[in-house]
């Protein structure tokens, strides 16, 4: 029997434990009260609010008000935006062929952002093994949670910075078609930007410690994944109390 390459992530210390927390924090948001009535209103905000946070993680945060009543330009954010509007239907082509998705995502993203002639290319070749690597783990090379797949595919496009420009919010947009395409969260209700956004500086330190191919940076950032999906899962109560009130 072939074995999972990512099976061994589960038993890192603490990681099997912080994942089990994390989603059930994540089961417990999702049946929350306001969803039977306001679920795309809900959907909407954690779109607008995980958007403008993956581009503040790519330095260039724009105030949420701001960007809602539309008088953000900045490229970036709007390249956010697109990508966000875009998951629900690149979700069953990523399962099928994510380097197609991962060009579409940088084209939406980066699309005033870099020379065309670059959009949806990879500028490193020697990033291409890897990227054909982590495309055979998404279309069916591993069975671990989908939680713990999102993690490795985000980190791995952090890593392997394979897109010219705001490469860290085609890794984000790309770990979201992770959790929405693995059955997760398959409304895009939960805000995992928001979660990073909140843990910054830990973000980019688990990040860059991943990078390094380690145990114990495997470990980092698998714990900083599921404290950010935690955190998800509070903001997500929080939209649906608010939007509650409102009715």
């Amino acid at each position: 029997m072939q074995v999972d390459p990512l099976a061994p992530l589960l038993e890192l210390a603490d990681v099997r434990p912080a994942f089990d927390a994390a989603r059930a924090a994540v089961d417990a948001a999702m049946r929350h009260r306001a969803l039977r009535r306001s679920g795309g209103p809900v959907a909407a905000e954690v779109a607008l609010r995980s958007s403008v946070a993956s581009a503040a993680l790519d330095t260039h945060g724009f105030d949420l008000e701001g960007v809602r009543a539309g008088v953000v330009t900045d490229p970036v954010v709007q390249g956010a935006l697109r990508a966000t509007a875009a998951l629900d239907g690149l979700t069953g082509t990523w399962a099928k062929a994510p380097r197609q998705v991962l060009a579409r995502l940088h084209t939406l993203i980066a699309r005033d952002v870099v020379p065309e002639a670059w959009l949806g290319r990879p500028v490193k070749p020697e990033s291409v093994p890897r990227l054909d690597a982590l495309s055979a783990l998404v279309t069916g090379g591993t069975r671990v949670p989908v939680l713990v797949q999102a993690a490795v595919v985000h980190g791995e496009l952090l890593a392997l910075k394979a897109f010219e420009g705001p490469n860290g919010v085609v890794a984000r947009a790309a770990a979201r078609l992770t959790l929405i395409g693995g059955g997760l969260d398959p409304r895009g209700l939960l805000a995992m930007d928001v979660g990073h956004r909140s843990r910054e500086p830990e973000y980019v330190g688990a990040a860059n410690a991943f990078a390094t191919g380690t145990p114990d940076g495997l470990r980092s950032w698998l714990r900083h994944y599921a404290s950010a999906a935690e955190r998800a899962a509070e903001e997500l109560v929080d939209i649906c109390e608010s939007a509650a009130y409102a009715q």
